[in-house]
């Protein structure tokens, strides 16, 4: 992976940070962005920090995708972390004043960021000899549990933009996602502490296997959803 020219979205999160570490470690230079503010004296050769960027705004996107590029003299791969979670039944919000509150909110941060951010970096992967997008999917999209609908719904959109992309720039930029279970986060404990947490899918497990997605190995692999389901 020496050399490669990376974006990771979501980078300040459990697994982005992990992600942004371990593709440094092999090599990369990694544009780390973030809805959140990032370090203003955290640039240099092979790290550039971009944070307060709304992805789901298709001109923030755009205009951070394009610093990102122009920084490194370039882009090969586009790591599509960002997103969020929300528990709610269908029926519990019928009688808010904004009933679909969470579904929109899903949506904008899930769905919407990678697909934004995808578009603003097609035009920069097309030119790289091994050009890459990985999403974040989710095993609980394939068959949503009660409380589940509006991440679910957001994440199986997720899916079906990944296979949309993967067929349409076939031979030119291969596009898969992972499709993890619960990952072990410190936010995932406090909210499930009677879990077994040694079932879940750690940040470093996860992160290999986007990494390989990522890697020269992996060229002959588009359009894949891939099931990362801990040891549950």
């Amino acid at each position: 992976m020496d050399g490669k020219i990376i974006i990771v979205t979501g980078a300040s999160g459990a697994l982005g940070q992990v992600v942004v570490e371990r593709a440094i470690a092999r090599g990369t230079r990694v544009a780390a962005l973030d809805h959140a503010a990032r370090p203003q004296a955290a640039k240099g050769p092979d790290r550039l920090e971009i944070g307060g960027v709304d992805l789901s705004d298709a001109a923030q996107a755009t205009k951070a995708v394009d610093t990102a590029a122009a920084h490194f003299g370039g882009l090969d791969v586009l790591i599509n972390i960002a997103g969020g979670f929300a528990y709610e039944a269908v029926a519990d919000s019928a009688s808010q004043a904004q009933p679909n509150q969470n579904w929109e909110k899903m949506h904008r941060l899930n769905l919407l960021t990678a697909l934004n951010a995808s578009r603003s970096a097609i035009p920069h992967l097309v030119r790289s000899s091994a050009g890459r997008i990985v999403n974040i999917g989710a095993m609980a999209a394939l068959t949503a549990g009660a409380g589940m609908g509006p991440y679910a719904a957001s994440k199986a959109g997720v899916h079906r933009l990944t296979e949309a992309l993967a067929a349409e720039w076939k031979g030119s930029i291969t596009v898969n996602a992972v499709l993890p279970s619960t990952i072990d986060t410190p936010a995932n404990r406090a909210s499930m502490p009677k879990a077994d947490f040694g079932k879940w899918v750690t940040p470093q497990e996860l992160a290999e296997v986007i990494l390989f997605l990522v890697s020269n190995a992996a060229g002959a692999v588009t359009g894949a959803l891939l099931p990362v389901s801990g040891r549950v």
